[in-house]
């Protein structure tokens, strides 16, 4: 199942550091995303960070006795834009920490952090750059399976430096730098398919529902004139059944596919047992709540787990997402 950085890995000069941060971060694209949300970002906003939840707990084996689990910034950004995408994942995590007792709560800085801002910035940055080279539908499924690739390495080197400054156990920065870049790079390739998979299926139906899409498609001829591009038409009916499809099979990933994960440790984990600072996680303070741990804790059965998740993710990303959207209109009026 998912696991994140616990609480205990980092001295706290470093934890508050990287919640500063990331909480100027947040701040940022709180800000950022006023340019993003229009009438059919907003509500995908909800549903990615829904669906990004989802896939977080299907953990896929990538080598013995070691799986990976999708971090989804680069899949967030593509989708909804690089601000709301970092506020998705913001939400995933603080779900996570707060409900299911995943990830630390004194790492939640930097969880957000190396799961967010870094896999975002480094997603995005190389997607924007395939783009620029290639374009139409095929580059931008190449494009979105190499953004999600590197992003997941980046995010790892990323902790490797952060623990090599203020770990709470000495280490040897070649080899966990090595062992953490080898195992998370095989991830990130699990994590390209998934996120082109995504991608490439949201653009075969409605190709104005990715953000990243925009402006690339063939211009639209009416009369002899060109007019805006075909991916910034909205399709005529909304958005609406296809949110409700993909809410549907979001929740079917959550509670039915779960139970198919791998429960091998992550890479994160698996690291950490080979170079010997695993016994620096502390327990977390909330780990005797009803959900903690997926229920595995208390005996709750894992579809309802998937299915609370889901449900309390979707309400937070959308409020969060229609609360910017208002705010946005109310200082265009």
């Amino acid at each position: 199942m998912v696991v994140h950085v616990p609480d205990g890995f980092f001295n706290a000069a470093v934890s508050v550091s990287a919640g500063v941060v990331a909480a100027a971060g947040v701040a940022v694209c709180l800000r950022g995303a006023k340019r993003e949300l229009d009438d059919r970002t907003a509500p995908m906003a909800g549903l990615v960070a829904a669906f990004v939840f989802a896939v977080q707990m299907l953990n896929f084996p990538v080598a013995a006795g070691t799986s990976g689990h999708l971090l989804g910034g680069a899949l967030a950004a593509i989708l909804v834009g690089p601000y709301t995408g970092v506020l998705c994942i913001a939400v995933v995590l603080l779900v996570q920490g707060l409900f299911f007792a995943d990830g630390g709560l004194t790492a939640l800085g930097v969880n957000i952090t190396l799961m967010g801002l870094v896999t975002v910035l480094v997603g995005w940055a190389v997607f924007r750059v395939v783009t620029k080279v290639a374009r139409g539908k095929s580059a931008v499924a190449v494009a979105a399976f190499l953004a999600a690739l590197l992003s997941v390495p980046a995010s790892a080197l990323a902790f490797t430096l952060l623990f090599w400054v203020g770990g709470t156990a000495p280490i040897d920065i070649a080899a966990v730098a090595g062992a953490m870049g080898g195992v998370h790079l095989l991830i990130g390739i699990g994590e390209g398919l998934i996120t082109a998979t995504t991608v490439g299926a949201v653009l075969a139906v409605r190709p104005d529902l990715v953000y990243g899409y925009r402006g690339m498609a063939p211009a639209l001829i009416v009369n002899g004139q060109p007019v805006a591009p075909a991916a910034a038409q909205p399709v005529k009916g909304g958005a609406g059944p296809f949110l409700l499809a993909g809410l549907g099979v979001t929740a079917i990933l959550a509670s039915v596919v779960s139970y198919f994960a791998s429960s091998s440790p992550d890479g994160l984990e698996s690291v950490a047992e080979e170079k010997g600072f695993i016994g620096q996680a502390g327990d977390h303070s909330l780990g005797a709540w009803g959900l903690a741990e997926y229920g595995e804790a208390n005996g709750v059965p894992l579809w309802i787990v998937g299915l609370v998740g889901v449900g309390i993710t979707l309400l937070v990303a959308g409020a969060i997402g229609y609360a910017v959207r208002r705010k946005k209109s109310a200082v265009e009026a």
